[in-house]
């Protein structure tokens, strides 16, 4: 019998941090992690030292005294497992003068791309971070004073195409590119002679679950065959041991291979039969409510979800237009029609038909028409009133971080 899915024993999203910790962990020999929104890892070699990411600019003083307790030695070079701000935020502080920072080629594209959007990105993440955020800055400022290092701009002076071997120290390190992680600078860190993979969030922030093809914050759709190649090119290193971007590493080359195969499997499953449904003729929102995983394909969903990345696929191949309705077209969206709808059918039928959907246990039916009654009527109590238990309802049955994050939100603007 093969063991139950690994996501289920590992912490979910909710229990990513800041930076908080007081020490380096030594997690491999020779290799120390400093935990945070994403972890930076010290690597200890003959000549210097090598750093593995370096969480946001905020962290990266954490990261840097817990590194320089375990080795005050030079940093000979910092690799960027891809270019997420909690990824490269740190890396003025990190560096030395004559540090070498490396990156997969693509770190500009996604650099500029990103920095295009920031205030976008910004403000659609801000509900599910920020209160993390600002506590993790308060613990951090009275660890090291209220002057915190700014956020660092990513660069490098070491670009990865596909592959390249680094030795620093006797240690070989080879670096290897997936682009189908997170980003499409997202490349791995190999270490051959202990059979250690360090992969960053290249399967997600939360290992075990299925990702995001796109994400709530607003981001480029990303390709499951590419993230197929990507999981494939790790698991046939056949690690030993698996260092993730969060939380404890995953130990036992059966295991980590069983993980990945699984991982693999399940998203080639959505995507297949995504791509089944489409040519069928399937509407997409049929399909998001059919398509579920086959009990042994079983991966988490705390981080992405199959439905969400049912409607990734299908419109990443397929673009905005649905051929549902010749309004899709022009610029005129439903929500400038809620004022007729709600005049027409009279306020308290709409919201007596939202209660009735309520009650029976279809909570998003419900949602749809009290919205409309509040965009018409914004102080209107009853249709508040609908929205806010709807969105408990909702709440009650998520087990998804992002899913959470905005239903409580909701919640909050409602009460």
């Amino acid at each position: 019998m093969s063991e139950e899915p690994i996501y289920r024993s590992r912490p979910g999203a909710d229990a990513l941090a800041p930076a908080a910790a007081e020490r380096a962990e030594e997690v491999a020999p020779g290799i120390w992690c400093s935990p945070g929104l994403s972890n930076s890892y010290l690597l200890t070699t003959d000549d210097g030292r090598v750093i593995i990411n370096t969480g946001m600019g905020f962290e990266s003083q954490v990261h840097r005294a817990n590194f320089d307790a375990v080795d005050s030695s030079p940093i000979r070079c910092i690799i960027v497992t891809q270019g997420h701000y909690d990824h490269v935020g740190g890396l003025e502080t990190m560096r030395d003068p004559q540090t070498q920072v490396v990156a997969q080629a693509n770190w500009r594209h996604w650099r500029d791309d990103n920095e295009r959007l920031l205030a976008y990105r910004a403000n659609n993440s801000a509900f599910a971070f920020s209160d993390k955020l600002a506590n993790g800055i308060a613990a951090i400022q009275q660890r090291f004073g209220k002057r915190l290092p700014a956020q660092a701009a990513h660069s490098a002076d070491i670009e990865v195409d596909d592959s390249l071997v680094l030795t620093v120290g006797g240690r070989a390190i080879e670096l290897l590119a997936t682009p189908g992680g997170e980003t499409t600078d997202s490349m791995v860190v190999w270490l051959p002679e202990q059979q250690v993979c360090l992969c960053g969030n290249t399967f997600g922030p939360v290992f075990g679950h299925i990702p995001n093809f796109v994400t709530m914050r607003g981001d480029r759709y990303r390709d499951p065959l590419t993230t197929i190649a990507s999981i494939e090119r790790v698991r046939d290193l056949q690690p030993e041991v698996l260092i993730t971007g969060h939380f404890d590493p995953i130990r036992g080359a059966d295991r980590i291979h069983a993980e990945l195969t699984r991982l693999r499997d399940a998203i080639a499953y959505l995507h297949d039969r995504t791509v089944d449904g489409m040519n069928a003729g399937r509407d997409v929102h049929t399909l998001m409510r059919e398509i579920t995983l086959p009990a042994e394909l079983e991966v988490g969903q705390g981080y992405g979800k199959v439905s969400w990345d049912v409607r990734a696929v299908w419109e990443n191949y397929s673009g905005w237009f649905h051929h549902r309705s010749t309004t899709e077209l022009y610029d005129i969206g439903p929500d400038e029609l809620n004022a007729d709808f709600v005049e027409l059918a009279g306020v308290d039928r709409v919201v007596e038909r939202a209660e009735e959907h309520l009650a029976a246990g279809r909570p998003v039916k419900a949602i749809h028409l009290a919205e409309a009654v509040v965009r018409a009527e914004p102080t209107h109590t009853r249709g508040r009133h609908v929205l806010k238990t709807a969105h408990e309802k909702l709440l009650e049955a998520s087990e998804n971080f992002w899913e959470s994050a905005w239903l409580t939100k909701k919640i909050e603007e409602f009460s």
